[in-house]
């Protein structure tokens, strides 16, 4: 590189490194070793007057002259509360590049686009990316925010050494943008390659087109409109609506045989969609946002965007043999509201199909009472985002909008894994069951 680099490594083992890289040991006698990554900040925080930038990296994740050239260029169109993020990318054995953060409920926030100087900035939900990149200045304000030079802790979204690389971002006033009109200027390369084994994240065929849209959709001169919060007020994740959702053999087999046409409302990325679509059914799907939906249009599912009442409005008298709701009713304020505003659109022997996640408020105020910070003020959905889920409650939910539930079972939610053992099959029993509910027009 073309900059004076002092390098520090924290660790609780003595090390044999090059002469020119200092080696901070790290006490870590009764402490989780998780808690190591949070050492660098007060070393950061002791040396802020020596350098003019500030780089923090976990050790398997590369940080380049080009990612900081870049770093320092668009930093200048940047107003004093932003700041230039990065994201992690790795190769998989295919040659393809993935992108192992970008999944589950984390997504591109349509609102948050916003030009700076000549280029094109976006803020992405998922802020980790293993590494951060302070200027003096920036430093010197997330400690003054009193949210830096903090104990070890968890963030309800991050574990850890997650937290450990995102509070000037979620705790110091600071927002992470991504530039996305340099994309590729801000990737950073998660050395391991070890999560596209294990089929976390996206492609780069997939990503470029969510970046392709995201910028089309916030340049048309027209805001950009996603279908309703898809995520909860939650600390956690948990419960929120997931963009990447896989196929399930129950969820098909739900689907009358006879059935010629369907409406898919709350699409994510559309694999169900792409596949129904491949089997030759007449798919419409009401997307999360124009920016999610491009794999499954691109398979031939025909869209319909805006909220729902303006999605319902824009479908008039058309007819549908099947409606799905995935995963998406339990986020809104009056689900059975919702069911009612597409009745009309169900043919007269239509189906509704409706999966939700088992939510039990037992569970909920049980982990309030212990105080766990991924579950607060559990009084309702005005406090949470999300409404606690049973048997009865989808039977109010399908009875409001005038249809008769003919099934209510239980199934495993795609968020369980492929966890092992009996504690742990447990926990995914409670925290991870959704209900399928299959509903008929009265």
């Amino acid at each position: 590189m073309p900059f004076d680099v002092d390098i520090v490594v924290l660790s609780n083992l003595r090390k044999e490194l090059d002469p020119s890289v200092e080696l901070v040991m790290v006490d870590l006698q009764g402490k989780d070793p998780w808690t190591l990554p949070f050492a660098h900040k007060e070393i950061l925080a002791r040396r802020l007057n020596d350098y003019d930038l500030f780089v923090y990296s976990e050790d398997d994740t590369l940080i380049t002259e080009r990612n900081l050239s870049a770093f320092l260029e668009v930093s200048a169109a940047l107003r004093e509360d932003e700041i230039a993020g990065f994201m992690r990318f790795e190769k998989g054995e295919d040659g393809e590049t993935y992108f192992p953060d970008v999944h589950g409920c984390f997504h591109w926030d349509l609102k948050s686009v916003r030009s700076r100087g000549s280029q094109k900035f976006a803020f992405f939900t998922n802020e980790h990316s293993a590494c951060y990149v302070l200027t003096r200045e920036q430093l010197r304000r997330a400690i003054d925010s009193g949210g830096f030079l903090v104990p070890p802790h968890r963030d309800g979204r991050y574990l850890l050494p997650e937290s450990a690389a995102t509070d000037p971002y979620t705790q110091c006033g600071l927002t992470k943008l991504i530039c996305i009109s340099r994309f590729d200027d801000f990737l950073v390369h998660h050395i391991p390659n070890k999560y596209v084994e294990l089929g976390l994240g996206i492609n780069g065929r997939e990503l470029r087109r969510q970046l392709d849209a995201l910028i089309r959709v916030s340049s048309n001169g027209h805001p950009p409109q996603s279908l309703c919060a898809t995520q909860t007020r939650l600390k956690s994740p948990a419960y929120s609506k997931l963009y990447y959702e896989p196929v399930r053999q129950e969820l098909l087999s739900s689907i009358p045989s006879e059935a010629k046409t369907l409406l898919s409302v709350g699409c994510e990325w559309g694999a169900t969609e792409a596949l129904l679509a491949s089997q030759g059914l007449k798919v419409v799907a009401v997307p999360l946002d124009p920016v999610i939906s491009g794999r499954a249009e691109a398979a031939g599912v025909e869209m319909v965007y805006g909220d729902f009442h303006a999605a319902r409005e824009h479908l008039g008298g058309r007819r549908f043999d099947c409606i799905l709701f995935s995963n998406i009713i339990h986020l809104v304020p009056d689900p059975g509201s919702i069911l009612s505003l597409f009745r009309d659109v169900l043919s007269d022997k239509g189906t509704i199909i409706l999966v939700a996640p088992k939510i039990l408020p037992l569970l909920l105020y049980w982990r309030r009472i212990r105080r766990n910070g991924d579950f607060w003020d559990l009084a309702g959905y005005e406090n949470t985002g999300v409404h606690s889920t049973s048997r009865r409650t989808i039977r109010r939910w399908f009875r409001k909008a005038g249809m008769k539930p003919e099934m209510i079972v239980e199934s495993r939610s795609p968020q369980a894994g492929s966890r092992e053992g009996v504690m742990r099959r447990l926990t995914n029993n409670i925290l991870f069951s959704e209900f399928l509910a299959v509903a008929r027009r009265v």
